[in-house]
């Protein structure tokens, strides 16, 4: 049984160690030890992660297969996107699923609350950015009909990495 559940202050460290752990088995193997640690401690630090569950135009979510938590998403609207694109533009910040979850149709899941948020709010557009070299990543969103428009640069640690933004009509 596949569910989704709001994510509260009294998750941040199951949310804390998700978001650990999904990053490190996404990059992990691309970035030095050190630029990892810097990101995990300034990104997903409690203090931050509760800083983010609080802002009221954030949504996280986590996913569960059968009771266990299976990955989680991070939308953001309005002033809280990481980028100023306007309210017409809902973005998916994080779409994170654990290694023995991934290829069960969990991040259609997360995609498709996702969609019903932003067109509940009224917006035209969902957006994200994905790191140039996450084939798979940007595979998965191009299957969803997302388009480039542009890029931005995404910091773990010390080292620039850039990030191609794709864009969605809904």
């Amino acid at each position: 049984m596949i569910d989704l559940k709001r994510i509260k202050i009294s998750d941040v460290l199951e949310l804390q160690k998700i978001s650990i752990e999904t990053f490190n088995d996404t990059f992990g193997e691309y970035n030095s030890l050190e630029d990892l640690n810097e990101m995990f401690e300034n990104n997903y630090n409690s203090e931050q992660l509760k800083s983010e569950i609080n802002n009221q135009s954030t949504d996280f979510e986590f996913i569960y297969v059968d009771g266990q938590i299976a990955g989680y998403l991070k939308i953001n609207w309005g002033s809280a996107q990481s980028e100023d694109m306007g309210n017409s533009f809902l973005e998916v910040e994080r779409i994170y699923i654990r290694k023995a979850f991934k290829r069960q149709g969990l991040g259609t899941k997360l995609m498709d609350y996702a969609i019903e948020k932003a067109k509940k709010l009224g917006r035209q557009y969902i957006w994200l950015g994905v790191w140039e070299n996450n084939s798979n990543a940007i595979g998965f969103y191009q299957s969803k009909k997302f388009i480039p428009f542009s890029d931005h640069i995404f910091m773990v640690g010390e080292d620039k990495q850039r990030d191609i933004l794709m864009k969605k009509k809904i």
